[in-house]
């Protein structure tokens, strides 16, 4: 049975409570490992170290040489990427074929796009008149934030969790990362590359556990962290800004979302099943800036519903291993149950189940699984729980619409502003419909398109602060002005 640790201050520690629980694989619910739980004394080690370091070498290296590292780290996570997949896909279920294109690479990419886009960032400076004549020269530098509490997620666990320290340690900070009980093995293995590639001591630190009265509370309660930054559900983004406000700690939250699709009769069909099929259903419907609520022009409704209908039906349930598969388990069978309570709920209210609704028959070697099948739905009022509350399952609500502003008001009706999907072939239509949704990213005719260099966050209960770019450098550093009086 697999021991999972702690790293803190260079070195895997256990629990001194010794305190652990399960880490179990969601597509067949087998144990796959034991977690150290961590405690105050854990966390505030953690964070000690972490603020010791910002004064030992990492602290005294140029950007350059930090940079340097940063690649080793990147190569050092390609070097290996059979181990990562294989965490990844232990402790999520998700199929390789999903992994080993997006969460392994971005993983990696992460540490070389931050390291090389700091290094390229050039600072300001302004000239400006004296009373006496002789002038003066005002500059900024860009100094680190200081001690960062990274609080990730367990749908996209390795790349989520690089999004964030990749910048974090390029601008020169340190991190302590919580990573989610459901997902810690990609986050634990890091820190063997963090080893290897040169990161000092200190520099990087893990601790395991739970949100409340556990880790990631101890966390964000501590007064030694600078900052905080975390993806999840709204909630627990309140719970954050509550404990950062103590001390007045910046904050950069992506937080839940209900993303709706919008289709126009003038789209690319086929393109538009094509990527509503990923945008619903990729990793089990458990990403962020999946689309849930789907509006969908009267005159192209029933042909699109029976297409993408066809679409879920084809997708084929199956371990991680198996190459034909692509569509695995939800994470737990406890967040199964929550989001069975909503096709329960969908049926109750009246729904039509176009499609799926329920659980699988799977293989005995399978059977205890977190399998679900993936689901469609009309009919549904509009305020509905199913259509209003963020489910975060293989699932989607599709409704007909009448007129472009109907299909935008209806997009914007919802208190979360994460992600949208717009599909049109009329480029002025485009244009126009994607400048008055209100998300922090829209997508025209795509889905899951990044840049790394540009923003990204949520708009209204969907997240605070922008990162991505040059908006993670701001949300990394501080800023700091010198005036030189000549």
């Amino acid at each position: 049975m697999k021991e999972i640790k702690h790293f803190i201050n260079g070195a895997f520690v256990g629990s001194a409570s010794g305190r652990t629980f399960d880490d179990i694989n969601p597509a067949n619910g087998q144990v796959i490992g034991r977690v150290h739980e961590a405690g105050r004394a854990e966390v505030d080690a953690a964070v000690q170290a972490a603020r010791a370091a910002l004064s030992g070498p990492w602290g005294a290296m140029s950007v350059a040489e930090r940079a340097d590292i940063l690649h080793r780290v990147a190569d050092g996570i390609t070097a290996r990427f059979d181990e990562f997949l294989e965490a990844e896909c232990l402790d999520t279920g998700k199929p390789k074929s999903l992994a080993s294109h997006i969460d392994i690479p971005r993983g990696a990419a992460n540490f070389k796009v931050f390291a090389d886009l700091l290094k390229n960032v050039p600072s300001e400076a302004f000239e400006m008149a004296t009373p006496d004549g002789s002038g003066a020269i005002n500059y900024a530098v860009r100094r680190p934030k200081g001690v960062i509490g990274v609080i990730s997620p367990w749908n996209l666990p390795l790349l989520l969790m690089t999004w964030k320290v990749g910048p974090a340690l390029a601008c020169g900070n340190t991190v302590v990362v919580k990573p989610s009980e459901e997902a810690p093995l990609t986050t634990t293995l890091l820190a063997e590359v963090m080893q290897a590639a040169g990161v000092p001591a200190g520099v990087y630190n893990v601790v395991h556990g739970f949100g409340g009265d556990s880790a990631g509370a101890f966390l964000t309660e501590h007064a030694d962290v600078d900052a905080f930054t975390f993806t999840g559900e709204t909630g627990t983004g309140e719970l954050i800004m509550r404990a950062a406000a103590k001390g007045v700690r910046q904050v950069s939250l992506e937080l839940g979302g209900k993303n709706a699709g919008i289709v126009f009769a003038d789209c690319d069909m086929d393109k538009a099943i094509e990527g509503t099929l990923r945008s619903a259903f990729a990793n089990c419907g458990q990403v962020c800036l999946g689309t849930e609520r789907l509006y969908v022009e009267r005159s192209i409704f029933e042909d699109f519903v029976a297409r993408l209908k066809a679409g879920a039906e084809s997708l084929v349930i199956g371990p991680p291993d198996d190459p034909t598969s692509n569509f695995g388990p939800l994470v737990s069978l406890k967040h199964r149950e929550k989001v069975l309570s909503y096709y329960q709920q969908a049926v109750a209210d009246g729904a039509t189940v176009v499609t799926g609704g329920g659980v699988p028959q799977m293989p005995e070697a399978l059977a205890g699984g977190a399998w679900i099948q993936p689901t469609i739905w009309t009919g549904l009022a509009d305020d509905s729980a199913v259509v209003t509350e963020e489910i975060f399952g293989p699932c989607c609500h599709i409704r007909p619409f009448d007129s472009e502003a109907e299909a935008v008001a209806l997009a914007n009706s919802l208190p979360y502003g994460l992600s949208a999907t717009l599909w049109s072939d009329n480029v002025s239509r485009a244009h126009r419909v994607a400048g008055q949704l209100e998300a922090g990213i829209v997508w025209v005719n795509s889905w899951f398109l990044r840049d790394l260099r540009t923003a990204f966050g949520g708009s209204k209960q969907s997240g605070i602060g922008r990162e991505g770019g040059v908006h993670s450098l701001e949300f990394y550093t501080e800023l700091k002005n010198i005036c030189v009086k000549l």
